[in-house]
């Protein structure tokens, strides 16, 4: 037995929040499958390991689809999170707690923690201009600005790249830019915002970015941003806003971006003072408070694309307020389909849902422990080698020799021999077991297949 097997561990191990806007698709599965099977390797060792998920449930977008939908916000985060919840189940997530981030204990935490960044001054109020929309009155993302390019004149493209010729530039530099949500010609207007100061944490996020908790490609691409310099952060968002409001500032929320990663702490705690969170003896400072790391560990599993806030302004929030920083942040890629992006108009974003209604879930899992690795590579679903394993690995090698062998115990009376004639066989098959353990506490899933 290695080490790691030998004593048993405290590991506490979360996924990405799915946003309660939308259902639950391959691209998000394969981030899912891939923290279940690392958690089902921990409990088969015998480590108490505790798995908890929440929905992401604040925002605009969140809002305004309420609104079209004619219902409140509350009912439109119940509904899809019972969606998320089935999706979950039938692929075999097993989650130990599944939450919210719109729940009292977030709510508790995040002001905790801001309210610490803010007393150890951390936290800056100015000014800044942004696009209004004067008929829905409220300020716009850059996502709900569209216009003319202002380099190619390329029609229909968003407030902060054109998709045309590839330039970045703001929302107030669009020609002839429009409100997605009314129409509307957007003006500017100037609001009080809050800051984290995140440039106060550059020397310790130099190192810690290089303490082992990263791997190292996504290391490398965080130095780039911690050499040009960090900037400050803005967490706030003006009323309407679907969302937690900041303490002693009104119409002013927490951007959803600050209170989602606090919703993976939000949803242990849910758990720990559950009766069943009791009965298992799980205890939240235990896991959290300063000094936790020496006895617990936990690890956060995430696509490549949120790395900065998880990374970045993650633990320096955590360090602010006298929490403990993540073991491990393990980063996948993103899923592709025959070699191409997701693509609704190809046909090739495929919902969870979707894929249950004609095929067996364990074909998906299968297929991308088969592929998985521990890199952040984009990970391709091509669906004729997806095919061609199941067929060949599931059915044709696995069933096979279960059928086979089947048919010969119970032709010599459905009993196994008492001898084993090849015990140097069996010895070399038991010796691989810590070799394939070890492939699994990497995430090196492909290999131990």
């Amino acid at each position: 037995m290695t080490d790691q097997a030998s004593q048993s561990r405290k590991i506490l191990v979360t996924s990405a929040l799915p946003y309660a806007n939308g259902s639950i698709h391959l691209g998000h599965l394969l981030e899912y499958i891939q923290t279940d099977i690392w958690v089902r390797f921990q409990k088969a060792r015998g480590h108490q390991c505790t798995y908890v998920c929440a929905d992401d449930a604040h925002g605009t977008a969140i809002m305004l689809r309420a609104e079209k939908e004619g219902l409140t916000p509350e009912q439109q985060i119940a509904n899809v999170k019972a969606e998320h919840e089935a999706d979950f189940a039938a692929f075999q997530v097993n989650f130990d707690n599944f939450h919210s981030t719109h729940s009292e204990e977030n709510r508790e935490l995040s002001e905790e923690i801001y309210k610490a960044c803010r007393d150890k001054g951390h936290i800056s109020v100015r000014k800044i201009k942004q696009l209004f929309d004067p008929v829905k009155e409220l300020f716009l993302a850059d996502r709900y600005v569209k216009g003319q390019c202002p380099k190619c004149n390329a029609e229909d493209q968003y407030g902060d790249n054109c998709e045309s010729c590839g330039a970045t530039y703001t929302p107030a530099e669009l020609i002839k830019p429009f409100s997605t949500i009314s129409g509307a010609t957007p003006v500017e207007k100037e609001s009080e915002h809050y800051f984290f100061k995140l440039p106060d944490f550059q020397e310790f996020l130099q190192d810690w970015t290089r303490s082992g908790t990263l791997q190292e490609e996504v290391a490398n691409k965080l130095a780039e941003w911690l050499e040009s310099g960090l900037k400050e952060w803005d967490i706030s968002r003006d009323a309407p806003y679907f969302g937690f409001e900041i303490p002693d500032a009104p119409g002013k929320y927490f951007y959803v971006w600050l209170d989602a990663p606090i919703g993976y702490m939000a949803s242990f705690k849910n758990l720990c003072e559950s009766e069943e969170g009791k009965a298992r003896g799980l205890n939240f400072d235990e896991y959290w408070k300063p000094g936790a790391e020496n006895e617990t560990e936990v690890y956060h599993f995430i696509g490549k694309d949120i790395i900065n806030f998880h990374a970045l302004f993650w633990p320096a929030m955590l360090t602010a307020a006298d929490y403990r920083t993540p073991t491990a942040v393990n980063a996948h890629g993103f899923v592709t389909v025959n070699g191409e992006k997701m693509s609704k108009s190809r046909g090739t974003f495929i919902k969870g849902r979707t894929f249950l209604n004609h095929l067996d879930p364990t074909y998906l899992r299968y297929y991308f422990a088969a592929k998985l690795s521990n890199k952040v590579d984009d990970f391709d679903l091509n669906l004729e080698d997806f095919v061609q394993r199941v067929n060949s690995d599931l059915v044709n090698k696995l069933v096979n020799i279960a059928s086979r062998t089947g048919n010969f115990v119970f032709k010599a009376g459905g009993k196994l021999s008492s001898n084993c004639i090849e015990q140097e066989m069996v010895q070399h098959f038991i010796d691989q077991g810590d070799v394939i353990a070890e492939l699994y506490e990497n995430r090196e899933f492909g290999k131990a297949m």
